[in-house]
């Protein structure tokens, strides 16, 4: 498969806008800067950020084992998952293939971009039919979304399901990993090398608990990086966010008490949830909530809502009649939540 045949052909020759920073990049050294139309005056953000957020990348590389080359950083994941979107597929044109139930954004991006959408959706193990999946695919569909460990299903897909639709598939397959920090399965990084389509996205939001930040992680073949750097917004991730995300990746302990915490708290919610007789149903978690069938979602969300608890309503998502979805909170906030779901 030749990755550059798969661009839109007006991408495949477009120039890339080249900012101050981009032109002269040492922007710590002791010189006066007078080139990008800045205030002088300091106000610690009186600069342009980092156009390629060096040092954010180079902290990502050591932690995650990839060269800084297969990192791109976005303004959250959506951004990043639109300029995927832009990069490969045509308006009114091309097509990309999601299995509901799934993350929501794709099909918003699909939309925003003109673009055609093929949905399969997972059967009853929320899991991909591989063979309906690679039988719908045609000469235009340009990216397949596998969210895994998936939202709103909470299950991580089997490897060799996906394994067989990254060498099947005949465009870019993005792995949505917003949740692996929570999974027992390994992240797809260390296969990275060994598929030319494979796109894996990350987050700051959820295990690192960054989400007010928006900063959202790309990573691919460098030459996929490549395109998409010539896409991006030249400053798209500001300094304030750069400086938080550093600061938090020099955090790593910290951060693993809190997934281990988490973990913790969630077996013990599914415990508690178990013994609830307005829950009929507790699917398997790999991710930071839970997803659970009840006996009435919309009456239920309702109440907890009066009782100033709020979780999310899935009723509406195929696969997900009756199901609400809840996020592992604090001790505290897990105890509340089930002191109200047995007084329902």
């Amino acid at each position: 498969m030749k990755i550059e045949n798969l661009l839109r052909e007006n991408i495949k020759t477009i120039k890339a806008y080249s900012s101050a920073r981009d032109e002269y990049k040492n922007a710590s050294a002791d010189m006066v800067f007078i080139d990008a139309n800045e205030n002088p005056f300091k106000t610690n953000v009186n600069r342009y950020p980092d156009p390629q957020q060096t040092k954010v990348k180079q902290r990502l590389a050591e932690i995650k084992g990839v060269s800084t080359t297969q990192i791109l950083l976005g303004n959250g994941s959506d951004e990043v998952l639109d300029l995927i979107f832009r990069a490969f597929c045509e308006p009114n044109y091309d097509n990309v293939i999601t299995l509901p139930p799934t993350y929501g954004m794709y099909k918003v991006l699909a939309d925003l971009n003109a673009v055609d959408i093929i949905s399969v959706e997972l059967d009853n193990d929320f899991e991909p039919k591989v063979d309906e999946i690679l039988a719908v695919q045609n000469n235009n569909s340009k990216l397949l979304f596998l969210c895994s460990p998936n939202n709103p299903t909470a299950n991580s897909f089997n490897s060799k399901k996906v394994e067989q639709l990254i060498r099947e598939f005949n465009g870019i397959v993005v792995i949505d990993e917003a949740y692996i920090d929570f999974s027992s399965q390994e992240s797809w990084l260390g296969r990275l090398n060994e598929f030319p389509n494979l796109i894996v996205t990350q987050t700051l939001s959820k295990a690192y608990g960054l989400a007010g930040i928006r900063l959202g992680i790309c990573y691919a073949s460098g030459f996929i990086i490549s395109v998409l750097n010539k896409i991006k917004p030249p400053y798209n991730v500001n300094q304030l966010t750069q400086d938080k995300a550093l600061e938090r990746l020099n955090e790593i302990k910290e951060v693993e008490d809190q997934i281990a915490s988490i973990l913790k708290e969630r077996d013990l919610l599914i415990s508690e949830l178990n013994s609830i007789s307005i829950i009929k149903t507790i699917y398997p978690s790999d991710a930071n909530f839970v997803l659970a069938k009840v006996d009435e979602a919309d009456l239920r969300y309702k109440q907890l809502i009066d009782k100033g608890i709020v979780v999310r309503n899935r009723t509406t998502q195929p696969l997900c009649k009756n199901c609400l979805r809840f996020t592992v909170g604090t001790p505290n906030e897990n105890k509340t939540l089930i002191k109200i779901l047995n007084e329902l």
